[in-house]
């Protein structure tokens, strides 16, 4: 009997060994694939696009089809990667710890700055924030210090800065990137203190309840990480899988609008010196969408034109903060009247900003 079981836990841990093997060699192959993919991706939409399909790149549909494709990986391979990182985090981490610090520590506000700080740094638009901001969320993060980041991450990166830099001067560009990090830190501040975590989708609750059964359950087992991984990987798949109709329709309107929203279409209307010209430049630019790197030439074209300064940051800060795609990306995370509170709020913010630009530039 003794000699059953022992060749079966044999057997049993063979098996697992062969496991453990195929993981790790296709973690090898695949991670670096994906890497490839993103770093390229560009390169390999351009050929889908202009040399596979035949399609001419001054074109319309061009550029939506080329803007769909490139978007929707980019943002599918972020999605799946940030998601697995917070797995293996979330397994490790404290973050139920963090959590508990976050919200009953005095940390006057500079949780809300860091987190602002860390989204000014990250390189992403602001569709490609919310992969990060669903991780935060799922990870148990309060929701103000991730709204932090979500405001910030879209509105200030370094390329733009240096755009800025060369095309207005240091003090326009100073302006530009304190203001977008304070942005987000009084914006995540206040929207902290809503209590507004009850209008988080189901979704997300069930995830967040999962995520810290699953957690406790390999801290008590002391399950060694490599047998942790294959259900890391497939929690941030099925994140994938659950998000994607979501991205694709969030994706196809910036794709649409990208393509066929003419950039000279506004300046006309912002031009005049007139007072709703900053609120008007605000609701005029949520049809656009783009990175912050992408609208700074525009807005040295409105500028050119004599939109005021102001007002042309303003029409900046609604593109890359405020947009139709990114709250079809959000549906997935929140119900619809906490992306109206925080649409909301970050419109005001951004009229305000304007005027105050107005002013001082």
């Amino acid at each position: 009997m003794s000699f059953i079981k022992t060749r079966t836990m044999l057997h049993v841990e063979v098996t697992k060994q062969k496991k453990r093997i195929i993981l790790i060699a296709s973690i090898a192959v695949i991670l670096p694939l994906l890497g490839l993919l993103y770093y390229f991706l560009h390169s390999v939409a351009d050929f889908l696009v202009y040399d596979l399909a035949g399609l001419n790149h001054e074109t319309h549909l061009a550029r939506s089809i080329h803007f769909f494709i490139y978007d929707t990986v980019k943002i599918l391979i972020l999605l799946f990667l940030i998601s697995s990182l917070m797995g293996v985090v979330n397994a490790y981490f404290p973050v139920e710890r963090l959590r508990i610090y976050l919200t009953t520590k005095k940390l006057y506000g500079l949780q809300y700055l860091f987190a602002s700080f860390f989204g000014a740094i990250t390189p992403f638009c602001s569709c490609s924030s919310i992969p990060l901001f669903i991780g935060f969320v799922n990870g148990g993060i309060p929701l103000g210090v991730t709204f932090a980041f979500l405001i910030t991450s879209p509105l200030v990166n370094e390329v733009a800065i240096a755009m800025f830099l060369g095309l207005f001067g240091i003090k326009a560009t100073l302006i530009y990137a304190v203001s977008g990090i304070m942005l987000g830190t009084i914006g995540g501040f206040l929207l902290g203190k809503l209590k507004l975590d009850r209008f988080l989708s189901n979704w997300v609750r069930q995830i967040q309840a999962s995520s810290q059964q699953t957690s406790q359950q390999w801290e008590t087992e002391r399950t060694p990480f490599i047998d942790r991984l294959p259900g890391i990987i497939r929690e941030g798949w099925d994140i994938v899988r659950k998000v994607l109709l979501y991205v694709l329709i969030g994706i196809a309107i910036g794709a649409a609008m990208h393509g066929y929203v003419p950039e000279n279409f506004f300046s006309g209307s912002l031009s005049a010196d007139k007072w709703y010209a900053v609120p008007l430049a605000v609701i005029l630019a949520v049809p656009m969408y783009a990175n912050a790197a992408g609208i700074v030439p525009v807005i040295q074209v409105f500028v050119a034109k004599g939109v005021p300064l102001g007002t042309a940051l303003a029409f900046m800060m609604a593109v890359v903060g405020l947009s139709l795609p990114e709250a079809t990306l959000l549906k997935k995370v929140m119900k619809w009247k906490l992306i109206g509170i925080f649409f909301g709020t970050i419109t005001v913010f951004i009229i305000l900003l304007g005027y105050l630009f107005n002013l001082i530039l």
